[in-house]
């Protein structure tokens, strides 16, 4: 036979078929259509098995094999971009010792010398190149196939990291490339939007960046909150006089930094190997109190001439390697299917399961979004699933090993009935959520008033699940307007309620009377608007009253509001429940208009920030009070840096910004700025 005079036996060559149709499958669904069907780790497997397989046995190497290949193809909708350079993908390592082999392999071609390195963090988003001629963006691109890849230049024009203009002298013609992602509250926030909107959900922050950059509308793009941390110098021609070209790879993100591209500032240098796994140890276990997310780092010989001796491959280079964690997943069984109600009366599947340890904590519940997720997947009770916890708060379902399910397991049947309240549960056309319709549905009342509650909205601390719990049993509130009747003595006699934390209670829900219009819009809890359309719907009527008598196309004329959003706004405030609410809401003192914009001027008029490290407050806290006193933050270090904000374990920007000579301020002296307290501690 053939195979035999190969020497390729026949389950081998027909596993190598199966694999490579299994990866091309899954490529498509990864790379193109951003809706994967398999965790990273899974694809990975498949592709190490092939890779495994085509080792042992040449012959069955093709040169169009997907272990030859970077990335996915390219798609129609959008114009092909050739790449002056390749966009490579990078080999992977997944333990020490696969460290120190690609160190020996690096030190061993280039005859032994010792080896710096750059250890940057890889972030899950997608790949793109910037070009840049005259200083000034002309193109951008995806990665594609890494030869050529999509030409999405307007999409990428409308992320702010994205400079349009860089910011000081730069080659003639410039290109980079990057990564852009979404950060974890955004990708969370949209998924909360499209379960709202009945459309599909997200699989994870990775795939709800790609989505959001192939949008045929930029307008999508730009609503999103997407970011991009640039890393790498492809092509440079024409270095301006004076400028000379940077001799390593921490030169050039430090350039990089100054040109206002974002670079991240958890970049670090390591000395030797030993210096890089340290890194590596290390930084697993901050990995996940990081605002993105991020699935090993990536270890880079720093000196750009020793990258330039090694080369690459067709699919890798050969100074660069990927030391990836072990995936956040784990395997268990499907308990039960529960259902839980939303405050807009959607209807939420959940996969009850056997404990399980998931990313350092135990999980005992899983996401299943709507019916079509668990339609798609066909998941049934008592199915040996794939749990996956990437970003998301509830961890998820993402596979199903339909092979370990007895016979006679019906599929799951989603309930026509709301499960708290017994009203009817129905599904809009085009929509992928069932609701309930019964408006004063007890779970409806109950998550109405959490997210009245909750931080972005009115911010009343203390009234969380367990306490809005107690009120609506003992019958103290039945919607929002409820909460500014009670009173010290209603809150102490509920259990376990000292008379100090009814105090502090109701302290709190006074406080919230002084809430301008856009957190009380957005905490009425209106179909489709979230922070953003509510504080843009508010600085544009000023007054509630304005909005409630606002025709739906006046609403639509609103830049950045839309025919959807002014639509449900519309309907919301012409229901009559909606009008009384808002009068008692009135009559409880709470605040229906919306501040005037303040002023250009301030204390930190003209002046540029850029924020490294941690801070005690969220860093978006800190630049929230940094614009409000007319202050301008930045990603990046540059010559038009006033001030660089220092919290603990700060990166790369601290040193550029002593190299540039930008004032530096810790915490207190920071704080002191604002007018908070006193400090002289600036460098």
């Amino acid at each position: 036979m053939a195979e035999e005079a190969e020497g390729v036996p026949e389950w081998a060559r027909r596993r190598a078929e199966e694999l490579r149709r299994l990866i091309e499958h899954h490529s498509r669904l990864y790379y193109l259509e951003d809706a994967p069907e398999i965790t990273d780790a899974e694809f990975d497997a498949l592709v190490a098995e092939l890779g495994g397989l085509e080792s042992r046995y040449p012959a069955l190497a093709t040169p169009d094999s997907p272990t030859r290949r970077v990335g996915g193809g390219v798609a129609p909708t959008f114009a092909p971009v050739r790449h002056p350079v390749p966009l490579l993908s990078l080999d992977n390592a997944t333990d020490e010792e696969a460290l120190r082999a690609f160190d020996r392999r690096v030190r061993r071609w280039l005859g032994g010398v010792e080896v710096g390195y750059v250890v940057e963090p890889k972030i899950d988003g997608l790949s793109v190149a910037l070009e840049y001629q005259g200083g000034r963006f002309v193109r951008g691109a995806t990665r594609g196939d890494g030869e050529t890849g999509e030409d999405v230049t307007a999409n990428l024009a409308t992320i702010a990291a994205v400079p349009a203009e860089l910011g000081g002298p730069a080659p003639e013609r410039l290109v980079v490339r990057g990564e852009v992602f979404m950060p974890l509250a955004s990708f969370r926030a949209l998924n909360e939007r499209r379960a709202e909107e009945g459309l599909p959900l997200f699989a994870n922050p990775r795939n709800a960046a790609a989505g959001s950059v192939r949008q045929s509308d930029p307008r999508v793009t730009a609503s999103r909150a997407l970011d991009c941390f640039v890393y790498q110098i492809l092509l440079a021609e024409g270095w301006p006089p004076g400028r000379p070209a940077p001799a390593t790879q921490w030169e050039a993100l430090a350039l990089l930094s100054e040109l206002g591209f974002h670079v991240n500032d958890e970049n670090r240098k390591a000395a030797s190997i030993d210096e890089v796994v340290e890194l590596c140890r290390a930084f697993e276990a901050r990995r996940d109190e990081l605002a993105y997310q991020v699935d090993g780092l990536v270890a880079k010989v720093d000196s750009l001439a020793q990258q330039a001796e090694l080369g690459a491959t067709s699919h890798s280079p050969r100074w660069a390697i990927a030391f990836k964690y072990p995936a956040e997943e784990a395997r268990t069984r499907v308990l039960a299917i529960e259902v839980s109600v939303g405050r807009t009366g959607a209807l939420t599947p959940l996969a009850v399961l056997e404990p399980v340890r998931l990313a350092g904590t135990t999980v005992a519940r899983a996401s299943l979004h709507n019916e079509d997720y668990v339609r798609q997947r066909d998941v049934r009770v008592g199915d040996w699933v794939t749990v996956v916890k990437a970003g998301e708060v509830i961890p998820q379902v993402v596979a199903v090993d339909a092979s370990r399910r007895p016979e006679g397991v019906p599929p799951w049947e989603p309930p026509r009935t709301c499960p708290v309240c017994g009203a009817e549960a129905v599904r809009i056309e085009g929509e992928a959520a069932r609701r309930c319709v019964n408006a004063s549905c007890p779970a409806q009342v109950r998550e109405r008033i959490l997210h009245w509650a909750s931080r972005p909205a009115m911010d009343i601390d203390g009234l969380g699940a367990r306490r809005v719990d107690e009120l609506l049993s003992a019958g103290l509130v039945r919607d929002v307007a409820d909460l500014y009747r009670l009173t010290v003595a209603e809150l102490g006699a509920l259990p376990r309620m000292a008379e100090k934390s009814a105090q502090n209670l109701v302290a709190a829900i006074q406080r919230s009377r002084e809430r301008p219009l856009s957190r009380l819009l957005y905490a009425l809890g209106i179909r489709y608007v979230g922070e953003r359309a509510a504080a843009t719907l508010a600085r544009h009527f000023g007054h509630i009253d304005r909005i409630r008598r606002a025709s739906r196309d006046e609403l639509a004329a609103v830049p950045d509001v839309g025919p959807v959003i002014a639509g449900s706004v519309a309907s919301f405030f012409a229901q009559p429940e909606t009008d009384r609410l808002v009068e008692r809401l009135k009559e409880a003192g709470l605040r229906m208009d919306e501040p005037a914009a303040a002023p250009a001027a301030g204390l930190l008029a003209g002046k540029t920030f850029v924020l490294t490290g941690t801070l005690s407050i969220p860093r978006s806290q800190a630049e929230a009070r940094i614009r409000a006193l007319g202050g301008r933050v930045t990603g990046s270090v540059s010559r038009a840096t006033d001030y660089l904000v220092v919290g603990s374990e700060p990166g790369s920007k601290l040193a550029r910004a002593r190299e540039l000579g930008v004032t530096i301020l810790d915490e207190a002296a920071f704080r002191a700025l604002l007018g908070e307290g006193k400090d002289d501690r600036a460098s």
